[in-house]
């Protein structure tokens, strides 16, 4: 009888466990692509440093002065309908020049097991800018998902920046 019980026992942890490899970083990341007015790639000589405001007050940095960026990817947070991020552009004689991109979206969970957490997927419905030293933002992939080959935004800076 014991024996039956011990094996009952480990048959049943056994079968607790479960295989399921739940992804360590839920977060989807937007890819952005910069752009010249001629409509050719743009390397963007100057320092640039991006941030969103937080819901709770103050601000959060999402890129830490990168030089020399021709794209970069940011986050997308989930709990909001629009995503304002302020890029702040500092040039060799230390002058800041800033532009704002707001992007109105939608935030849809999505499950890779009822095991994991969710992640949050979304569809680009608009975007708006400044215009200081970009010249326009257009959506080129309006679906925001895991697949991190996607290219969803081009921004287009304006002749002489």
């Amino acid at each position: 009888m014991r024996k039956l019980f011990g094996i009952i026992t480990f048959a049943a942890l056994l079968a607790a466990c479960t295989s399921i490899d739940c992804p360590l970083n839920n977060a989807v990341y937007a890819t952005y692509n910069l752009y010249g007015s001629d409509g050719k790639r743009y390397t963007l000589n100057d320092t640039l440093t991006i941030f969103t405001e937080r819901n709770t007050g103050g601000d959060t940095i999402l890129l830490n002065r990168k030089t020399g960026a021709t794209t970069f990817s940011l986050p997308v947070s989930y709990a909001g309908d629009a995503d304002r991020m302020v890029l702040e552009m500092r040039n060799s004689e230390n002058e800041v020049t800033s532009d704002t991109i707001t992007i109105r979206k939608t935030n849809s969970p999505h499950f890779e097991s009822i095991d994991c957490g969710p992640s949050f997927f979304h569809t680009i419905l608009g975007v708006s800018c400044t215009r200081n030293r970009i010249d326009s933002v257009i959506i080129n992939d309006r679906e925001i998902n895991n697949d991190a080959t996607k290219e969803h935004i081009r921004i287009y800076f304006n002749s002489g920046s």
